[in-house]
Parts: structure tokens; C-alpha cells; sequence
């Protein structure tokens, strides 16, 4: 009986450990609950084992119930035995799982040390570099970041949570390649600040060239085409201007930046220049392409209106060969009206060309919508 006691408690005692690494490290997978009957018949058991030995433990009671005393001791036996099958059942059945967990419990402490030895020699190297890149924002922040997950992972192996130090030990190996990296990238910053500068210099001169044939094709639209045709673009030139001058100023300050020792700044200070640089050529290629696609349109408006026709005549035939004219063919036909109203509405001695122009595309945008539509279809079928 005390042999079947004992084999049974190893196996409870290693499967238990299991359970609770499992039930830390992956609770999602909830074996606590599995394993709970499993244990509580192996409590159940050792509590009677020991009601047995108490009340049958010495020579007097056996001499006198020898009996009663077999019939316990058996009855005992089968209940650990039966506990200690109970508990390779359920260990046997969720084998591989147990023994990762357990593995991995072992090996927590020593990642969180690990971590903790990788931060201290970041540390080491952050302080052995040249002053000038230790003050770059993002080294700065870096180290930050380094120091706040350091505390947390000792906060972590402080309260003795598994979960928590594998988690925050993780932070810090992340915190330290990013520390790492901003190291890395440091000297070089100067340079990619330089060439930066001279690159969005060259750029700003570029666009000014171009905003600068922005008023003379906005007053080409308002001579030649329907004023309705550039009502929309009536405000670009100013906009134009100003995210050109917000540019140059952007450009000026890195400089300033540059000259001060602070080179990530001149760069923060580039990107957002490149954006206004951006915007201003969007707002003067408008301009300037309405100019040339209103007079093309004006030049020969039937070709727009062919090009639509084709599209249109293209989504019919798939719509025939697909088998699909009786959900699709009367509201493909449908578009021929709208193309052919777009095409009434130039009349006039100023024709509105840009309305023409959008009726078209949206004509076109519809028929390419339906086709999508159909093709998801056929390949259903």
C-alpha cells in the first residue's frame, strides 16, 4: 500500500507541476479544469491511504481484524492504483503539450536573465558612444523605451509570474534591437540629412517652375471653356503657393536643425516639406490637365464618347457569353441613355465639356463595377 501511495503521488506531483505551467503559460487552453476531477481522485485517495494506515497501523488492530485489515488494505491499494492510472490517462493525452509547458516553465527564468545581461550591455555600448548621437531623439527615446521595459521585467520576476516575465523579457530583447538600430543608424544620419536637404531643394525649385504655369493655364480655361468647367480649381493657385511657401520654410529650419547638430530633426522637417511639395504639384497638375483634357475633348468630343460606347458594348457581350443578360442586360442597357444625354449636353456656344467629361467617367466607372460584378458571378457558376 505505501508503494502504491508513493507511485502515485510522484505521478500526481509531476503532472500537477505540468497542469500549473500549462495553466500560467497557456490558460487559453483551460486543462486546469480538465485536470481538477483527475486530481481530486487522487486527494480522494491519499485520504483514505491514510485513514487506512491510521486506523490499521499497528500490530494490535491487525492481530485482532486481520480480516477487516487485508480488506482495507486491498481496497486502499486498488484506489491509488486506479488514481495513479487516472492521472497517465490524462497525462498520456495531453503528452506533448505538458512537457512543452513544463520546458518552457523551466526555461523562463533564464530568458528573463538573459534579457536582463542583453539591456545592461546595450546600456554599456549606448554609453561608450559618441556624445553627439546619444542626444539624436531617437536614441533618446530608444533608451527610454529600454529603461521602462527593464523595470517591468523586474517587476515581473519580482512577483514571480511566468507569463509575465516571458512577455517582458521579450519587451526587452525588442527594446534593445530597436536601441541597436537607432545606434547603427546614427552616424550615417548626417549624410542622409545633407542629401536630403539638397534633394527637396532641388525639388522646391522644380515645382515653383511648375505652379508658375498654373495661373496661365487657369486663365487659358476661363477664356477658352464654360466657367462651370473650372469652378472647382478656382482656389488652386493659392493653395499651390502656400504649401510651397510652408516648404521653404520647412527647408529653412532644416537647415537650422542641420547646423545645430540635430540631423533627425532636418529630416522630420524634409518629409513634411515632400508632402507640401506633394500637394502643391497635385493642385497645379490639376490645373493644367483639365486645360489639356478639355481641349482634347473639345478637339474631337465623339472620341470620349466611342471609347464609352466600346466599353459598354464589351460588358454586353460578356454578359451574353456568361449567361447572364437576363440579371445584368437591362441594366447595362440602361448606360446607353446616359451616354447619349451626356452627349446632348453639349450644345451651346460654350459647351460645358468637364460636365460631359463626368458624365462619361461615371458611365464608364458603372460599366467596370457591373463587369466586376459578372465576372465574381460566372466564376461561381
Amino acid at each position: 500500500m505505501v508503494s502504491a501511495f508513493l507511485d502515485m503521488d510522484k505521478r500526481q506531483t509531476i503532472a500537477s507541476a505540468a497542469v500549473d505551467a500549462s495553466a500560467e503559460l497557456y490558460p487559453e487552453r483551460g486543462l486546469r479544469a480538465a485536470w481538477e476531477p483527475v486530481r481530486d481522485r487522487c486527494f480522494q485517495a491519499a485520504s483514505d491511504y491514510l485513514d487506512t494506515s491510521e486506523r490499521y497501523g499497528n500490530d494490535q488492530v491487525l492481530h485482532q481484524n486481520p480480516n477487516g485489515a487485508r480488506a482495507a488494505f486491498e481496497k486502499s491499494v486498488a484506489a491509488l492504483v486506479e488514481a495513479a492510472q487516472g492521472v497517465d490517462a490524462f497525462y498520456n493525452g495531453h503528452r506533448a503539450h505538458l512537457e512543452q509547458a513544463t520546458v518552457t516553465m523551466s526555461a523562463i527564468p533564464v530568458l528573463g536573465q538573459q534579457a536582463r545581461t542583453l539591456a545592461n550591455a546595450a546600456r554599456e555600448k549606448l554609453a561608450a558612444t559618441d556624445q553627439r548621437y546619444r542626444e539624436y531623439p531617437s536614441v533618446v527615446t530608444a533608451s527610454e523605451h529600454l529603461d521602462d521595459a527593464v523595470a517591468a521585467l523586474d517587476n515581473a520576476r519580482s512577483s514571480g509570474r511566468a507569463d509575465a516575465v516571458r512577455t517582458r523579457a521579450e519587451s526587452v530583447r525588442e527594446a534593445v534591437s530597436a536601441l541597436e538600430e537607432a545606434l547603427a543608424d546614427a552616424p550615417s544620419t548626417q549624410h542622409r540629412a545633407e542629401m536630403t536637404i539638397s534633394s527637396v531643394s532641388t525639388r522646391l525649385s522644380a515645382v515653383r517652375t511648375r505652379v508658375d504655369r498654373l495661373d496661365p493655364a487657369y486663365s487659358a480655361l476661363l477664356r477658352e471653356f464654360n466657367a462651370a468647367s473650372s469652378a472647382d480649381l478656382v482656389d488652386n493657385s493659392s493653395r499651390s503657393r502656400a504649401h510651397i511657401d510652408q516648404a521653404d520654410i520647412d527647408l529653412k529650419e532644416a537647415k537650422q536643425s542641420l547646423a545645430a547638430g540635430n540631423p533627425e530633426h532636418a529630416l522630420a522637417l524634409m518629409a513634411e516639406a515632400r508632402v507640401h511639395l506633394a500637394d502643391a504639384e497635385a493642385c497645379a497638375d490639376a490645373v493644367t490637365d483639365r486645360l489639356a483634357t478639355l481641349r482634347a475633348v473639345r478637339a474631337d468630343p465623339s472620341e470620349k464618347e466611342r471609347e464609352v460606347r466600346f466599353r459598354l458594348k464589351d460588358a454586353q457581350m460578356f454578359a451574353v457569353n456568361q449567361g447572364l443578360v437576363a440579371e445584368w442586360g437591362s441594366v447595362l442597357d440602361a448606360q446607353l441613355a446616359r451616354i447619349e444625354r451626356a452627349s446632348a449636353s453639349l450644345s451651346g456656344t460654350h459647351p460645358d465639356y468637364w460636365s460631359y467629361v463626368l458624365q462619361l467617367d461615371s458611365v464608364s466607372t458603372f460599366i467596370t463595377e457591373v463587369v466586376e460584378k459578372m465576372r465574381a458571378r460566372a466564376g461561381k457558376n
